[in-house]
């Protein structure tokens, strides 16, 4: 084990924290690591919501051109910011035990979710499901890494900001102030850790194998299946999870309008040996059902 995988990362303390997390597992079994991070392009403009960026994939980016250069081995994402096809020559490695899917508002008080507010996200499909919920609402864009969010919540006089449990919860920022949003869908592969790797590279592969668990793994292929096929390429207020209990696979997956006015749902529940292709079926019944003419009305606004 003479060779020194070298980890890319973004330079957040959320995802240092999870590169550092990759980092001690593979030393923990024997090899030797090395941290590169590297500032992805999501995080140098913070002011313009990522739809109107109009780039695939942009807080991996910056990471997939290193790996391409050879500068480094590895890479470890959060999985929901991760394109559902990754670059020619990248693989996906591991993925690893999934965290808290939830998301979360934290707020200044609950007195306005019975009158008037205002919650921040940068996420459309926050947006949409908070509007769909709350139609009388106005939602801000909120943009930046966990902590430069947290603080422009508390310097803005907005009701509540949203935010993945998850990651609050592993670098220990989650405030008292807030509540659980049990009936908001989290984004494809939400609150799950992925490892990618260079195709090529089977010294790493081996390597990173060892970290994955299976059960996140099908949870997440499912949830990023239903994803690719609705999107065809373009942004849009997609839900999708996938959870496993006793060899049974239960599945919801819903398609949104921008405003939230319009929601499609799918519901499923199939045998976990059975679990091949349901994203991909659930996503269909979604487009025969008005989602190919909501998905064209959601491309034509965002590229208006």
């Amino acid at each position: 084990m003479s060779k020194t995988i070298r980890i890319g990362t973004r330079d957040s303390e959320l995802a240092l924290w999870q590169a550092n997390t990759v980092k001690n597992k593979l030393e923990a079994l024997g090899y030797q690591t090395k941290l590169l991070p590297v500032k992805s392009t999501g995080d140098l403009n913070l002011d313009q919501p990522l739809y109107e960026m109009g780039i695939t994939g942009i807080f991996t980016k910056t990471l997939d051109v290193a790996m391409v250069k050879d500068q480094i081995d590895i890479a470890v994402h959060s999985m929901k910011d991760v394109p559902t096809k990754l670059p020619n020559g990248i693989v996906q490695g591991a993925v690893l035990p999934r965290a808290n899917v939830s998301d979360i508002l934290i707020h200044k008080g609950l007195d306005f979710l019975a009158a008037e507010g205002t919650i921040a996200t940068g996420s459309l499909r926050r947006k949409a499901q908070w509007l769909n919920r709350y139609p009388t609402h106005q939602v801000e864009n909120l943009r930046g890494n966990v902590n430069t969010r947290l603080q422009k919540l508390e310097d803005n006089d907005w009701n509540g900001a949203i935010f993945a449990a998850a990651g609050l919860e592993r670098i220990n920022l989650k405030p008292e102030n807030f509540i659980d949003l049990d009936w908001m869908i989290p984004a494809p592969a939400q609150g799950a850790m992925l490892i990618v790797a260079k195709e090529n590279d089977d010294f790493c592969k081996e390597a990173v194998a060892q970290l994955n668990d299976k059960n996140t793994a099908i949870c997440v292929e499912i949830e990023r299946e239903f994803l690719r096929v609705l999107e065809g390429g373009c942004t849009a207020p997609i839900g999708a999870l996938a959870t496993i209990t006793n060899e049974t696979v239960e599945f919801t997956g819903a398609l949104f309008s921008l405003d939230g006015k319009t929601k499609l749902e799918e519901k499923a529940s199939f045998s976990l040996n059975n679990y091949k292709n349901q994203g991909e079926k659930a996503a269909k019944a979604i487009l025969s059902n008005g989602g190919k003419e909501l998905m064209a009305n959601i491309k034509a606004k965002l590229n208006a």
